[in-house]
């Protein structure tokens, strides 16, 4: 297929089952493709799913008619990406080029999942090793690439574990992670992820279809990185595409299941196989099912990977398969499906201190830690534009983290500075997937703002967000920056700080790929056999052999806004 013969928008039409055996039919010029992927769903028994509601944010400040609408990013093309175009300082922070990675990190990564095995089955002799391994040897279909979010804590007994905060389908992460010295390889974790994952998903596309693409909405740094490193792992010329939510002129189209990207003269060329780095509601420009290959399938975004609701409900399914290997994921208490007025009740039944939730945002925007009447005051006054919420136990300090059926998580924090001071952190822990099981890829921690207070009186007024909040993603006039100062090295300098070591690490790990197994596992169920056989294509054979279940989507996760927004979008 050749860039011109796809210059021609044409008209898109595809079928689409329920799992009644319905169908719906997605119409519409390649105008309007980035508004919208289906005209209407009939999900039977369930009616014709709402419009959507006006858009507003979750994080706004004054009422949605008063609020200066932010300007659209549009203008964008596709920048094509050649071999040799890789260079380490366009693709990492200056302080992590100049860093050696700490010895006790470069050891835990090269160990490989027999030693990992071999020793957290050693210190955990309850749990059923084969499983484990078995695990540790998964290979997923929708979840290939992911990174969890992980608070190091401990109980009022001293019972220090690593437990799951969240887990992130196109996670970040390579520019924060210093080189191992013993690869030898300018590409870091970038080149992993590509060959060992990226590699192997194109090896079922057919070269002739079109080219290759790393498609993107934040990040640059790190999406330039894995076009120039697929560009020269591959040896073809790599599209790398910036596309934004309701860009009106956007760079890229979908036309029968096939993506097309623009270059700056126009011209549309056909893409075989897509790297998403889109993380914002990537839902509303993805179809579910492409003849493009994506990694990450946006699947694995809808059932986990970028919803926290269903994420939650994955992991409580799979903690029960789980029952009796001494395996789990370990994480806060959570309650999903919450309705705004129903906050206060379960804010109460925690002891007064929470955090709550929007389930669809990351970046740590829609994360509110409540701790006073004031911050949950100021969440009720504030217009959201979901109607779900999570509300999940807060980790704090001894004397003021939630109380649940498990009893109190705390944080262990950072090792006292000079001033005596702990600050919270988290940890980032990054994984790849193939046909041979997990791999960790790369890691970082982040702390918060401010050190964390014995007693919240000493903190006076000031939001608890500050002592809690480590993401060091800010969104600044509708641009995302980064708080670098805040970002802790796996290097001999910042890792230090963490009071962690080897074990810890594994732990991580170990509770990083039960969440991800548990979002793929999700996804599958998600994706049920096709009742119409005809509409298979023997030449993608991945394309609508399975289909979304949209009604088990809508009775896991039933927030209107959502669904009209995946309808619709």
């Amino acid at each position: 297929m050749n860039p011109e013969s796809v210059q021609d928008h044409g008209q898109l039409g595809e079928t689409i089952s329920n799992s009644k055996g319905g169908t719906s039919i997605k119409t519409g010029s390649s105008e309007d493709s980035d508004k919208t992927f289906f005209s209407s769903v009939n999900i039977e028994g369930s009616g014709t799913l709402p419009q959507q509601p006006a858009k507003t944010s979750p994080e706004t400040e004054v009422p949605p008619d008063s609020k200066p609408k932010s300007k659209k990013k549009t203008g964008f093309n596709a920048k094509p990406i050649s071999t040799n175009e890789f260079e380490p300082e366009k693709h990492f922070y200056p302080r992590v080029l100049n860093a050696n990675i700490h010895p006790l990190v470069s050891s835990f990564f090269m160990l490989g999942n027999e030693r990992i095995l071999a020793r957290y089955s050693h210190l955990n002799p309850q749990i059923n090793q084969q499983v484990l391994k078995e695990l540790l040897e998964y290979k997923p279909k929708y979840f290939q690439w992911a990174g969890a979010d992980l608070f190091n804590v401990t109980t009022a007994e001293g019972q220090r574990q690593m437990i799951i905060v969240e887990t992130n389908s196109c996670p970040s992460g390579q520019k924060s992670m210093p080189l191992l010295s013993e690869l030898g390889e300018e590409h870091g974790g970038y080149g992993v992820v590509v060959e060992r994952t990226f590699k192997e998903v194109i090896l079922q596309t057919d070269p002739s279809i079109g080219g290759l693409a790393v498609v993107c909405d934040k990040n640059m740094m790190e999406a330039s990185g894995y076009a120039a490193v697929m560009a020269d792992c591959t040896g073809e010329k790599v599209h790398l595409v910036e596309f934004y939510d309701e860009d009106p002129n956007p760079p890229v189209k979908w036309n029968d299941g096939i993506m097309s990207v623009r270059d700056s003269s126009g011209v549309w060329y056909p893409i075989r196989a897509c790297f998403r780095y889109v993380t914002q509601k990537p839902w509303n420009r993805f179809p579910i099912n492409s003849k493009t290959l994506v990694l990450n399938s946006i699947v694995s975004c809808l059932a986990g990977g970028r919803n926290k609701m269903v994420a939650a409900r994955a992991y409580e399914f799979f903690n029960s398969e789980l029952v009796g290997s001494g395996l789990s994921i370990k994480m806060p208490e959570t309650i999903r499906n919450v309705s705004k007025s129903e906050i206060p009740l379960w804010l109460d039944s925690m002891g007064g201190h929470a955090v709550l939730k929007v389930p669809y945002s990351n970046a740590g925007q829609g994360v509110y830690t409540i701790t006073n009447k004031s911050e949950l005051d100021a969440f009720m006054a504030k217009d959201h534009h979901y109607d779900k919420f999570i509300v999940q136990s807060l980790v704090g300090n001894a004397s003021w983290s939630s109380i649940t059926r498990a009893g109190k998580y705390y944080h262990v924090g950072t090792i006292p500075n000079k001033k005596n001071q702990i600050y919270v952190s988290d940890l980032r822990m990054m994984v790849t997937a193939n046909k041979d099981g997990f791999r960790p890829v790369a890691c970082y921690a982040r702390r918060a703002r401010k050190p964390l207070a014995r007693k919240l009186e000493e903190e006076g007024g000031d939001s608890s967000w500050e002592m809690l909040g480590t993401n060091l993603s800010v969104k600044v006039d509708d641009e995302w920056t980064t708080e670098a100062q805040r970002l802790l090295l796996m290097d001999r300098k910042d890792f230090n700080q963490l009071g962690i070591g080897v074990d810890d690490l594994i732990d991580a790990y170990i509770q990083t790929v039960l969440s991800v197994i548990a979002i793929d596992k999700m996804s599958q169920k998600l994706m049920i056999d096709n009742p119409d056989k005809s509409s298979i294509d023997p030449t993608f054979p991945w394309y609508n052999e399975k289909v979304f279940d949209f009604e088990l989507f809508e009775a896991l996760n039933p927030d209107k806004a959502l669904l009209s927004e995946l309808i619709h979008g």
